[in-house]
């Protein structure tokens, strides 16, 4: 190659654009330039030595167990430490001499097994198999790193594999027909485990039937499926992965998550799945730790294979086997069961040595100095260039506190490919006011702020709450504006709406609306707490007595007209339909024209729309001056004050303003408007 093309080789071919964007990102070029060089290195490698690139990536189809067109069975597994192998089950009375593999180099086994002499596969649907793996002299029954369906007996805790080969399977009705990419994302984070209203492990099919369509009515255009990468630990919420390939059993067969994946196609729903390639259980009887005897193999065998807070194993992605096992990891959910997308949760801890415990970075020199893991960060461009080349429409968001500049920017711009980031910083900004500061006091401005501080050119999906606040130890928005009071007066026909439960409502309504307009390019929501959920989500442990109570949703308070649940339902469908019609969250960036820590308001616009928001505990204001740029005439879009939404009706719904030429608040026009205490109004231009 000559000196030319190397250099070519080592520049991010777009990076012109990306110092465009942040001219601070100059001083850093040679950094950037650096990782994007690590990035083709490795690209390279994988072409010219691994098969090419798609090859590589598919390896699903050639690693672990396969049934073969005359129904032979074959094995192919990595695990350079072991001494010897066996394939044991049921089926072979769970000897291993009867099936051994056979060392094919490089750390690699493979086993054949023929069919039967009737031409029948050898291994029963159904089977109870495991991988035998000796080392030191001992087998020890291991589960194979690539087995694509394990369950759990009753009596046991330990998973195994278990041999899928129905004699009908399930084939994809959508595969071919995705909804489009949404133009802009309304997320609904979700859990098909709690998604029932019973206390119970809830299924796919059920979800698929009952839940989706809920959804689909409440105005989201795309699910995030949480827990799906199946876990030994259900109260893991699904964040300590045992089996990367396999759809979690506790919610029923692989073929159910295929129905379920089609019937949200056939809604015109998104399917994302949170994946989680940023560690891995610590389990040695059914997870990859120890997998071939040895505390390496896909992981660092030293103190960098260890998350200390995590208590979990971290993932060595300067091993090729590794990079082949997690990228291809990513196809299989798309090939496999028709996911269009993926969150990947923990990339802060990802993106730096140090996995932000007990610091974090606070300049650029941090983003771009020796505490950042350049092995982490390659692998992250790597497997967005493998998603954005292979799948166009491929949507990845990434879990990503930092701020490190160009996470969502193309892998050709020197940027790590993300879609979208999660704005993690805007729930964070909410529990502290909700928890700490009265709302009499609330600095408007420094809310503002933080909801519009984002990089620029890079999506944030924006959020109030998440499953984190969800859980027990947290509260949820409506829980900390509600607390006890919801237990005794959410009765719309027989308890009087009191002072707790009439801000509450009013705030929770308040600061959704401003998280939704003004915090990103994407909406996310989980599940139930579009409505106020009470309570706290804990899943079964020793704790509880293995209790499902508070491990579920209760749908039926958003059901029930006599419940004042109803009203925050129906806001947040009303917020969704908005974006619907106006798109506002493709839009760009909002225009803030106003926010007055004295009189506690915001004003912005974004497509077109006027967002009004008066978070005065008292004071309701007549003939409000509002800067507004397009003249004309503008009426209410959205009002929370509306009956219909638990308000007072203090405003008219067919209200209208026009606007006077003279200029306000930076914009070329105005509007003097009424706007009650405690209401958030949406003007739209006639």
């Amino acid at each position: 190659m000559s000196s030319q093309a190397e250099a070519v080789n080592k520049r991010p071919p777009s990076l012109e654009n990306l110092l465009k964007i942040d001219p601070w990102l100059k001083p850093y070029e040679k950094e950037i330039c650096r990782r994007f060089a690590e990035f083709r290195h490795k690209l390279n490698y994988i072409e010219e030595k691994c098969g090419g690139l798609r090859e590589f990536t598919q390896s699903y189809k050639v690693y672990g167990m396969h049934i073969l067109k005359d129904n032979s069975v074959q094995c192919l597994e990595w695990a350079p430490g072991a001494e010897g192998m066996a394939l044991v089950g049921d089926f072979n009375g769970w000897d291993t001499a009867a099936h051994p593999f056979e060392s094919v180099g490089f750390g690699k086994w493979r086993l054949t097994i023929p069919a039967l002499a009737d031409g029948t596969c050898p291994i029963p649907h159904g089977s109870v198999l495991k991988v035998a793996v000796k080392k030191d002299g001992k087998f020890h029954h291991k589960l194979s790193p690539w087995a694509n369906y394990v369950t759990c007996a009753k009596d046991s805790i330990v998973f195994h594999q278990e041999f899928y080969n129905p004699s009908e399977k399930y084939a994809l009705k959508t595969a071919q027909k995705r909804p489009r990419r949404p133009k802009s994302l309304r997320i609904y984070e979700t859990h098909v485990g709690i998604s029932s209203q019973e206390p119970k492990v809830n299924n796919y099919r059920d979800f698929a039937d009952t839940v989706l369509p809920r959804i689909k009515a409440q105005g989201y255009n795309a699910i995030q499926l949480m827990a799906i990468m199946e876990h030994a630990y259900y109260a893991s919420f699904g964040y300590q992965v045992t089996s990367f390939f396999a759809a979690s059993s506790r919610f029923g067969p692989p073929d159910d998550l295929k129905y379920l994946v089609d019937r949200a196609h056939q809604l015109g729903i998104t399917v994302l799945l949170d994946v989680v390639h940023s560690h891995a259980s610590k389990n040695v009887a059914d997870g990859l730790n120890q997998w071939d005897g040895t505390n390496a193999g896909y992981f660092h065998d030293n103190v960098r294979g260890y998350h200390t807070q995590w208590d979990s194993r971290l993932f060595n992605y300067n091993e090729t086997e590794t990079l082949r096992f997690l990228l291809s990891n990513l196809c299989w959910w798309i090939d496999e069961y028709g996911f269009d997308g993926f969150r990947f949760d923990g990339v802060s801890s990802m993106l730096y040595h140090s996995h932000l415990i007990n610091d974090a970075p606070g300049s650029y020199d941090d983003y771009f100095g020796l505490n950042a893991d350049t092995e982490s960060i390659v692998y992250l461009m790597l497997a967005n260039h493998v998603l954005h080349t292979y799948y166009p429409d491929v949507i990845t968001i990434a879990e990503e506190v930092s701020g490190m500049p160009a996470l969502c920017r193309p892998v050709a711009e020197g940027g790590q490919g993300f879609d979208y980031r999660l704005a993690m910083a805007i729930p964070d900004v909410w529990i502290k006011m909700l928890k700490h500061v009265s709302d009499e006091n609330w600095p408007i401005a420094d809310i503002v702020q933080t909801l519009e501080n984002r990089r620029y050119g890079e999506n944030n999906v924006a959020y109030a709450e998440s499953h984190d606040q969800a859980l027990v130890g947290d509260k949820t928005i409506a829980f900390w504006l509600m607390d006890k009071e919801m237990y005794d007066f959410m009765s719309d026909i027989n308890t009087p709406l009191t002072p707790i439960i009439d801000r509450g409502l009013a705030l929770h309504k308040m600061i959704r609306l401003l998280t939704y307009g003004l915090g990103g390019e994407a909406w996310l929501n989980f599940m139930g707490n579009e409505f106020g959920h009470p309570e706290w989500l804990d899943f079964p442990r020793e704790g509880n007595n293995q209790s499902y109570h508070y491990c579920r949703r209760q749908w039926n308070l958003a059901d029930d007209l006599t419940l004042r649940y109803k009203y925050l339902n129906a806001w947040d469908r009303a917020m969704n339909h908005l974006e619907i019609d106006s798109e506002f969250l493709s839009h760009g960036h909002a225009y803030v024209s106003w926010k007055h820590d004295g009189d506690k308001l915001v004003v912005f616009e974004r497509a077109g729309l006027v967002f009004i928001l008066n978070f005065h505990p008292e004071k309701s204001f007549g003939d409000y001056k509002i800067g507004v740029e397009m003249s004309g005439v503008y009426c209410l879009a959205l009002n929370s004050d509306h009956s219909e939404f638990g308000g007072h009706n203090r405003l008219k719904q067919d209200q209208c303003y026009h606007t006077f030429a003279e200029g306000y608040a930076g914009r070329k026009n105005h509007l003097c408007v009424y706007i009650p205490s405690r209401v958030a109004i949406v003007l739209k231009k006639k």
